[in-house]
């Protein structure tokens, strides 16, 4: 069975750094395209950083150049160091692994950041 489990969150002040991990198993994490994402307060999931099989490694436009996503294939485990850390960033962060037509979820870590 496959299993994903997020950890890193905490609050933190603005300015302030957090990282993030997602550790899987029952599986090789190192065939999955693998997801960070977040959902705010009463916002919907929008999609954070991603990192394929391959090391390839995407953003979006928030978090680019704060945000590095990054696996190592030996742990089975994915991370987002997270920087400069803003109130906007405030939300449930969760990993998604995906291959083909499978797709798994962790169960979200929360990140709060406010002074």
């Amino acid at each position: 069975q496959v299993q994903l489990v997020e950890s890193g969150g905490g609050s933190v002040q603005p300015g302030g750094s957090l990282r993030l991990e997602c550790a899987a198993s029952g599986t090789r994490f190192s065939i999955y395209t693998v997801g960070w994402y977040r959902q705010p307060p009463g916002a919907q999931r929008e999609l954070v950083a991603t990192i394929t099989t391959d090391g390839s490694t995407d953003y979006a436009d928030s978090v680019k150049g704060r945000f590095t996503i990054s696996r190592d294939n030996g742990k089975n485990t994915v991370y987002l160091p997270m920087n400069s850390l803003k109130p906007d960033d405030t939300a449930v962060y969760y990993c998604n692994g995906s291959r083909g037509i499978w797709s798994y979820w962790g169960q979200g870590t929360q990140v709060t950041v406010s002074s």
